[in-house]
């Protein structure tokens, strides 16, 4: 599993493809909806979470489509079936190196959001970090499982969004919901059940990919 993770950061930082790409993705989206609505910040502060979580959600899945290009193009996926290895481990390297380079394109283009959109500071950071963590990781884990499925597709450009904005409609939604009512200040007793919900994809479909990925490495 080190190794694994060991080659995906350095591949990603010899390339700097993927992070890059969501980052210059979400800071144009966020300058787009900026001045789309800078005459009605009623409207900014209400539609805000929702741009936030579609800006994700497609940041994302420009990094999903690269996630397993090069063993597309060098036909590295072959090895996998001789590897002494467990093929659940290349499934978890790709969820692991994949949250982590969402998280920093995050990082970047979320200070930008809140700037530009004239979002007040003042609500619980601790909290809109674990809303974060949870809705990028359930898209994650379920983006990976479908990136995986479609690997050697000639479409797989295309399945991939397809596939995946169905199944993680109802993570987007809980992520919204979560954002606003934090950006509202409201007590977290009020809305934790669609941080559950987050949870659950989360775990329910790292768990399966995990068990299938043997399975989709053999077919």
């Amino acid at each position: 599993m080190r190794n694994l993770l060991w080659k995906e950061f350095l591949i990603e930082w010899r390339s700097k493809q993927i992070v890059i790409s969501m980052f210059v993705f979400g800071l144009s989206s966020t300058v787009i909806f900026a001045l789309a609505f800078q005459s009605s910040s009623q409207l900014v502060h209400k539609f805000a979470p929702g741009f936030l979580w579609i800006i994700i959600l497609f940041s994302s899945t420009l990094g999903l489509n690269r996630l397993f290009s090069y063993e597309r193009d060098f036909e590295g996926c072959f090895s996998w079936i001789s590897a002494p290895t467990d093929r659940g481990l290349i499934y978890l390297s790709k969820v692991v190196t994949s949250f982590c380079f969402l998280m920093i394109s995050e990082f970047f283009f979320i200070l930008p959001f809140v700037v530009l959109l004239g979002i007040s500071i003042q609500f619980s950071i601790p909290q809109f970090f674990i809303v974060l963590v949870l809705g990028s990781g359930a898209i994650v884990s379920v983006g990976c499982l479908i990136s995986g499925l479609t690997l050697r597709s000639q479409l797989r450009d295309m399945l991939i969004p397809i596939l995946l904005f169905p199944l993680v409609t109802p993570v987007v939604i809980s992520a919204t919901k979560s954002t606003m009512y934090i950006f509202e200040n409201r007590p977290i007793n009020q809305w934790n059940y669609w941080l559950l919900i987050m949870f659950t994809f989360f775990m329910v479909y790292g768990l399966l990919g995990y068990l299938l990925f043997d399975y989709i490495v053999e077919e």
